[in-house]
């Protein structure tokens, strides 16, 4: 190796030869160490010269000292500022992969809660039924979707895009997150102080409705997100947002834009205007709070921030926007009564007996008149709204049905909206004195006439005294004039006489299916029934005697138009004889004539009924006929608390007359059977009454005493002849 004299073959460098700018006190205690294990070393005969050394070096080191103290504690101060911003750097750091590996856990977790992604499938839509009136007009609908899915190309273009417009602007560049409107929402939310905005996106909404509930949990939005980035790389833009506006809620039960159309403007999607696709695509921020059925002006505020959103995204045009403004969406003028909604439960529970579970697309046709609905429908409402405080009552019902039970409308209350509860079917209430007729029908069939002598007069029954409404009594009279005056007296007299058994039987062989109480009382109607089955039961009178089965269904098809249900008119048969026919429509049109329903107005129609009150005025009803048609009307409260003196013969009677006028207008007059046929005081030739016929009346032998009950009862107990 090759050497230049005067110099060590061996370069190397000393800690001394090593710049540095100021030395940590560990770094000086080091090089003194080093320092002092090299004196040692080099042996004592250099130890005077490494005194003189350390004197020079110790006096340098103070004057350095002196002159350089405040550099080397600046320094300090800016290694140390250094490190603590490199230590939360790499805290910083170490946190954040902790987090980013929490959050992976945590999706990865809430992930395992699905099902395996292969299997994941848009769950099919449930079936919708829709129901038609007689006239094949759609007059409700339901299912959970409650409206047929329409293509998205069938659709005005300005409908999908009020959607994207106001509910999601990057719809058609996220993957299914928008980090921009998250971002935006959170930033309303914490600069507002309270929740207003949400940030999901529309594949997000999507999500949710297809799979999820409607809590709003971390959880639930981890699988929302989840799901959202499943949809878009599973599934087009324009395939989601299809799902989307045919799955969405609008209010007022209408699901996807179909039923909502239906519901709100009484047209198709496909035909809708922009100002109604505006106010659509703003009902889905608060569809219970916004539907137009009940806040139209809040709507039609939500359309034109719509509208606005529209023309922003380059949609629509200025002009179009102020063309949509000066025409805001209305409800449809010739929309149903939202009464329909009563029967439409009814025929869903019907539909379910008949065709079994409903797995796909229905259309019932039913024996429903829209017209007639109406009509009840108003009836009902106007009388409530300018009577019903006066006489304390709030609810009513009613039904209309032709003389075969096919129910023509239905009235469950004042307000579906208000209460879904069916009073019409659903409800069951004492019908007072409209009972009657199946007491004094089981006595004709026993061989009384209406002609009979019965005496009215007080009558105690272990501490019962029913008593007649005036509080008077007329002594002996004719079983018509005591049906039409309804006196109470009498027909307890007659319940006992026949026996409270019989008359159970007779009102279950009419059509009565609740269960009756076997007493005494039964004959002041003290048994619960619904207005539905008291309609049915009235019509073999309407009808010469042939039982009816309430019906409202006619027929179902399937979405090909199929029949795959027909009602079939179960015959019950005769379930009262002709004459007996006869003489029940003479008293129970005496009723309209003398009796307590003479306010019922019905020009030119012979008409029958029976009106009913019950205890302290609880229920007023009114149940009436003619050969074509039978309604029944009841009145009171839910919670059956007494109303203010409200009786069959007021209210009752005029919305039974405004009801019928509009069922009968302009139909040819039908005569009631048999009321014309009857002679007074004859008994009909070939019965044979279970009992022994009582006689009386005008043509009974002058010498002997009407047939009263309480004579009867003598003549029974003692042998009197």
């Amino acid at each position: 190796m090759l050497s230049t004299p005067g110099f060590s073959s061996e370069l190397r460098l000393t800690s001394d030869d090593r710049p540095t700018l100021a030395a940590s006190p560990m770094a000086r205690e080091r090089t003194a160490a080093r320092g002092g294990k090299a004196n040692a070393k080099a042996g004592g005969t250099k130890q005077g010269g490494a005194k003189a050394s350390n004197a020079r070096g110790t006096t340098s080191s103070a004057a350095g000292g002196r002159g350089g103290g405040r550099g080397s504690s600046g320094g300090g101060r800016r290694r140390k500022r250094c490190g603590t911003f490199g230590r939360l750097i790499y805290w910083g750091f170490v946190l954040g992969i902790w987090a980013v590996l929490g959050v992976a856990g945590l999706i990865a977790y809430e992930a395992s809660q699905l099902p395996p992604i292969q299997n994941l499938a848009i769950p099919e839509r449930p079936p919708t039924v829709i129901i038609q009136g007689t006239d094949g007009k759609t007059i409700a609908t339901r299912g959970e979707m409650g409206g047929a899915s329409v293509p998205l190309r069938a659709l005005p273009p300005y409908l999908p895009q009020a959607f994207v417009a106001i509910e999601d602007r990057r719809f058609y560049s996220h993957f299914g997150l928008d980090p921009l409107g998250l971002a935006r929402a959170m930033f309303v939310n914490l600069t507002t102080g309270r929740l207003r905005e949400g940030g999901s996106t529309l594949t997000q909404q999507l999500a949710k409705n297809l799979f999820l509930t409607q809590e709003r949990t971390i959880s639930r939005k981890i699988q929302e997100l989840i799901l959202s980035i499943w949809l878009e790389a599973k599934y087009s833009k324009n395939q989601i947002l299809e799902l989307y506006v045919n799955r969405v809620y609008f209010g007022a039960g209408a699901y996807g834009v179909e039923a909502a159309a239906q519901r709100y403007f009484g047209k198709s999607a496909r035909q809708i205007t922009l100002s109604e696709a505006a106010m659509l695509a703003g009902l889905v921020k608060s569809p219970s709070s916004l539907a137009p059925t009940r806040n139209l002006e809040g709507a039609q505020a939500r359309a034109g921030v719509v509208l606005a959103a529209m023309q922003d995204a380059g949609f629509i045009s200025a002009e179009m926007e102020q063309a949509a403004l000066a025409r805001p969406a209305t409800l449809a003028t010739g929309r149903g009564p939202d009464s329909a909604g009563y029967a439409a439960d009814w025929i869903m529970e019907q539909l379910k007996a008949a065709i079994g579970p409903i797995e796909h697309d229905v259309v019932v046709q039913t024996t429903l008149d829209p017209a007639l609905q109406l009509a009840a429908d108003k009836a009902l409402k106007d009388t409530l709204a300018k009577n019903g405080k006066k006489y304390g009552v709030e609810q009513g019902a009613i039904v209309l049905m032709d003389t075969n039970g096919g129910v023509r409308a239905l009235v469950g209350g004042k307000s579906y909206e208000e209460s879904q509860f069916n009073r019409a079917v659903t409800a069951k209430r004492q019908p007072g004195s409209s009972f009657k007729p199946f007491v004094y029908l089981t006595a004709l069939e026993r061989g009384l006439t209406p002609e009979t002598i019965r005496e009215d007069a007080p009558i105690k029954l272990k501490g019962w005294k029913p008593e007649n409404f005036s509080h008077e009594y007329r002594g002996p009279v004719e079983l018509k004039t005591a049906l039409a005056l309804s006196l109470n007296t009498v027909a307890v007299r007659l319940a006992l006489e026949v026996g409270p058994d019989e008359v159970i039987k007779t009102a279950h062989r009419l059509g009565i299916t609740s269960k009756l109480e076997p007493n005494a009382s039964i004959a002041l109607g003290t048994s619960e029934v619904s207005v539905l089955e008291m309609v049915g039961a009235y019509a073999p009178f309407a009808n010469g005697g042939v039982g009816v089965t309430p019906h409202v269904i006619e027929r179902v098809r399937d979405a090909s138009g199929k029949v795959i249900y027909a009602y079939d008119t179960p015959s019950r048969g005769m379930v009262m004889a002709p004459p007996h026919v006869a003489m029940m429509n003479r008293m129970l049109q005496e009723t309209l004539i003398t009796g307590t329903a003479r306010r019922a107005d019905l020009p030119g129609w012979p008409a029958a009924g029976k009106t009913g009150t019950s205890q302290d005025y609880r229920d007023a009803w009114f149940v009436g006929y003619t050969g074509r048609y039978v309604a029944g009307v009841w009145l009171g409260n839910d919670d059956s608390s007494p109303t203010k003196k409200a009786g069959g013969s007021g209210l009752p009677v005029a919305i039974w007359s405004e009801v019928m006028r509009a069922a009968h207008k302009d139909q040819p007059v039908v005569a009631l059977p048999g009321a014309g046929n009857y002679t007074p005081g004859t008994v009909p030739s070939g019965e044979v009454p279970d009992e022994p016929v009582v006689t009386g009346g005008p043509q009974a032998p002058a010498d002997k005493k009407p047939a009263t009950l309480d004579n009867w009862l003598l003549d029974k107990l003692f042998g009197r002849g």
